[in-house]
This record gives structure tokens, C-alpha cells and sequence, in this order.
């Protein structure tokens, strides 16, 4: 079953590539377990792949580390300009997944290869702790470690995953939960040299070309209706 093999490269390390829909966002994320993120992960991020470099996790692990979506802590804030930049007019999707930006305690400028993937691991690394914590333990575990602003794109999944969004966030999460891993994946959007997103068709040749998987989001959402059953 390909499904199986495609699982066991996410636990090995290996990058996958994630097409959204042809009905959405018409992108495709070069995506990988945060677990194994390093600096040549991001310079090929960078370099093959980009669009922004993000890492995502649930929206109940965002819960216990005490964080929220971006917007709803711009609205919380009280600021009135936050009322005029209210993003509801997105063409594809009702709300964006962003949350708070970060870097590792232990970074520099946060920024190089070598900082953005220390942040990563060390974030998955947190994720995974946090999970034996209550919320008070791991908030106070992920302040200890991190700080922000920082370089590091977080995206909150919604809570409800595939069932209610079906983004590159959710579609990523979701695989990484059925390869059994902490559900944080790193994406990055494939850019075009027109100005545009990759091409479906050359993203596809690029898969072929780096012995990875190319994925339909369709595949993943029907694969996920059936583990999560």
C-alpha cells in the first residue's frame, strides 16, 4: 500500500511534497516530520522550494503551550487598527492558520539555516515533552526556551483538523498523526519562476526527479477518513 511506504519515509526523515486542491490554493508544500529538520532542510526549503517556511502543530497542543491563531490574539489585544485589518476577505479559506512567530533562547539573529532548524527540533522536542505536562508546566517550559518575535512561522491546525479545514496546515498534521509521529510538520511553498506558484505538473517532476512522493491533498483526506474512524 503506498500509503504505508509513505508513512515510513516521514519516519525516516524523508520530505514529501503536498498538493492542496486544484479548488484551493493550487500549491504545493514541500513537507517534512519537524523532528528532522536541519540546516539543509532549510537551505532546500529555501532554495526549491520558496514560498514561507512555516511549522505547524495542533491547535490542542497550541492550547496547552498557551498560544492562539494570530489574529485572534491581534483582536484580544484591543488595538482598533486590528478591527480594519480583519482578514475576511481571504479568496480560498475563512481564516489563516498563522500563529505567533519564534526563536530558540539559544539562537542569534534567529534567521540561518543553522538557528531556524534549531528552533524546529528544539520545538518538536518541547511538543513532545509537553504532552506528559499540564498547561501551566508546559507553557512555563516553552517560555523558558523560547522567546518572540522571532523566524520561526508557527501554524495552529484547527482543532477539528481535515473535518473542517483542509490546508496545507491540517493536510500536513494529519499525515504526520498517522505516520505516529509528534503531529508538527515544516512546510514551505514551491514557487515559480512566472511569478506564480510551481506548476502541478512541475512540482510533480520534481518529485520524480528527488525519489519523493508527490500527494493529492484528496489522497490524504481519504486516507485520514479511514484511520481516524
Amino acid at each position: 500500500m503506498e500509503l504505508d511506504r509513505i508513512l515510513e519515509d516521514i519516519r525516516n526523515g524523508r520530505p514529501v511534497l503536498i498538493y492542496d486542491s486544484d479548488r484551493r490554493e493550487r500549491e504545493t508544500d514541500i513537507t517534512i516530520s519537524s523532528k528532522f529538520v536541519t540546516h539543509e532542510t532549510i537551505r532546500t526549503m529555501r532554495q526549491d522550494g520558496g514560498g514561507l517556511i512555516c511549522t505547524t502543530l495542533p491547535y490542542s497542543y497550541g492550547k496547552k503551550i498557551g498560544i492562539d491563531y494570530l489574529v485572534d490574539i491581534f483582536i484580544k489585544s484591543g488595538y482598533k487598527i486590528f478591527d480594519y485589518l480583519y482578514p475576511n476577505d481571504i479568496p480560498y479559506d475563512e481564516k489563516s492558520a498563522f500563529s505567533i512567530t519564534i526563536n530558540h533562547r539559544k539562537t542569534f539573529t534567529g534567521i540561518t539555516d543553522n538557528d531556524r532548524s534549531f528552533t524546529i527540533r528544539e520545538f518538536y522536542n518541547l511538543l513532545e515533552k509537553a504532552r506528559d505536562m499540564d498547561d501551566t508546566e508546559a507553557m512555563k517550559e516553552f517560555g523558558k526556551n523560547f522567546r518572540s518575535p522571532g523566524h520561526v512561522h508557527l501554524l495552529l491546525a484547527h482543532d477539528e483538523l481535515l473535518k473542517a479545514r483542509r490546508g496545507h496546515t491540517e493536510l500536513s498534521t494529519s499525515l504526520m498523526y498517522m505516520a505516529g509521529m509528534v503531529p508538527s510538520a515544516t512546510i514551505v511553498e514551491m514557487m515559480g519562476d512566472d511569478g506564480y506558484s510551481l506548476k502541478k505538473d512541475l512540482a510533480r517532476k520534481y518529485a520524480e526527479k528527488k525519489g519523493i512522493y508527490f500527494i493529492e491533498g484528496s489522497e490524504i483526506i481519504e486516507w485520514w477518513n479511514e484511520w481516524s474512524r
